[in-house]
């Protein structure tokens, strides 16, 4: 020591690709596109017969064709959840347009969040155990099925050998781990990281058990009304599934590389409710903590945030507290800012939601358009904020915050702003 002082080194870290698989589209385009439009994923079940459950609607990806990313005979070998992960990471970096060969591969990493992962390959194996024995388990039940793995896999298809592992917080985990992958470039343990979320949970297990926690919406008749955040006639989420994955890069690197930036990441919040396990602290006081330690964190004043990616879950309890909560961080700026719901589309992607949420938000920053929360019609006089209900509205956004709240009382909020050189 010697009276020397340690001094830390706060990189500027950068988003310069983005890749996703969704209910309303397997692109980032599409997806942006649909929310613009205000086009709900949310329809009947497909997967299996669900006609003896309590709800009977979900938001499943279309259309999704792993074969042009992956090899047959190793796709078989992969949950969906590995796939979506993979498929969107390679969206993602061909976005970045990166090359593996110009990077250095000990200062690349992934990290990777899920909420469940490989449920329907448990549901499948389990099944086939108690049918026909323990002979008859896959070799690849257990890489198919735990949630590292989708990880792994991403970093073995770019040879990223630096920091790499899962987060796992319920519906808080993708925003975790792009918060995880920021501080891992912001303090120079890497220059490039993947990070994001993938959930493929539109499973019988996976419905049963949310169906008995009273969890999801049971508007069956009509399944693209179904997911209402703030509205007064919300009953419920509406399970989704899919992935969002990003470039994130410490600036100089990508401005040696010439990369396009989307966005700057400037804080992150984190915090927990200790509460309750699923229901969310009264007032919201997790997510007031998560919101002014991001806020904090990115050196924002509350006045200069100009839009809310809200986590609008569509359920009684968390649309209201969360409401709660804006105001008790923003005050009377709180009625100014638009907060928006994109599970109002795509449903509720747990482990992914985050990540695709964000992406959306910097969309939404780069285009000067806020997607709308669909299906707001009758105004709940507890949830009196701007909702940007039913129509997109253009408007300029230099700095936007989105929040994510996972059962068990995990609360993230991530700040980003417009890149500014």
């Amino acid at each position: 020591m010697n009276g020397s002082t340690s001094l830390t080194i706060k990189r500027r870290v950068v988003v310069t690709g983005m890749g996703v698989i969704s209910p309303v589209g397997n692109s980032v385009e599409e997806l942006w596109n649909n929310l613009k439009s205000g086009i709900s994923g949310i329809d009947k079940v497909t997967r299996f017969d669900a006609s003896k459950f309590s709800t009977k609607i979900a938001a499943e990806v279309k259309d999704f064709d792993p074969s042009k990313y992956i090899d047959k005979k190793e796709a078989r070998r992969m949950d969906l959840t590995e796939q979506y992960a993979i498929v969107s990471s390679q969206k993602a970096f061909d976005d970045a347009k990166l090359g593996s060969d110009s990077l250095d591969l000990e200062k690349a990493g992934v990290v990777l969040g899920s909420g469940i992962g490989g449920i329907d390959t448990f549901e499948k194996q389990h099944a086939i155990l108690l049918k026909q024995g323990p002979n008859r388990v896959s070799p690849f039940f257990i890489p198919m099925m735990i949630i590292d793995m989708a990880a792994g896999l991403v970093s073995m298809r770019f040879n990223f050998k630096g920091p790499n592992y899962a987060t796992v917080s319920a519906c808080a985990s993708g925003a975790h781990a792009i918060a995880d992958a920021f501080r891992i470039v912001q303090r120079g343990d890497a220059e490039v990281m993947i990070p994001g979320g993938s959930e493929a949970t539109v499973t019988p297990a996976s419905l049963a058990g949310f169906c008995s926690a009273r969890a999801l919406s049971t508007r069956n008749d009509e399944p693209q009304k179904a997911s209402r955040p703030f509205d007064q006639q919300r009953d419920g989420f509406v399970m989704g599934e899919g992935a969002g994955m990003i470039i994130l890069e410490n600036l100089d690197h990508a401005q040696r590389r010439g990369a396009k930036i989307y966005a700057e990441i400037i804080g992150v919040g984190m915090s927990a409710d200790a509460y309750h396990i699923t229901a969310p602290a009264p007032g919201g006081e997790g997510a007031v903590r998560s919101m002014q330690l991001a806020l904090k964190d990115a050196d924002l004043s509350p006045e200069s945030v100009d839009y809310i990616n809200s986590h609008g879950t569509s359920t009684d309890l968390g649309d209201l507290t969360e409401c709660q909560a804006i105001k008790a961080v923003f005050g009377e700026h709180a009625y100014k800012i638009p907060v928006n719901s994109t599970k109002s589309m795509v449903g509720h992607l747990l482990g992914a939601a985050g990540a695709v949420e964000l992406i959306a938000a910097i969309k939404s920053m780069e285009e000067g358009i806020l997607h709308p929360t669909i299906n707001y019609e009758f105004p709940d006089p507890e949830c009196d904020l701007d909702f940007v209900p039913n129509q997109k509205r253009s408007t300029h956004i230099d700095r936007a915050i989105s929040n994510s709240f996972g059962f068990g009382g995990h609360n993230i909020t991530i700040a980003v702003k417009k890149f500014v050189p």
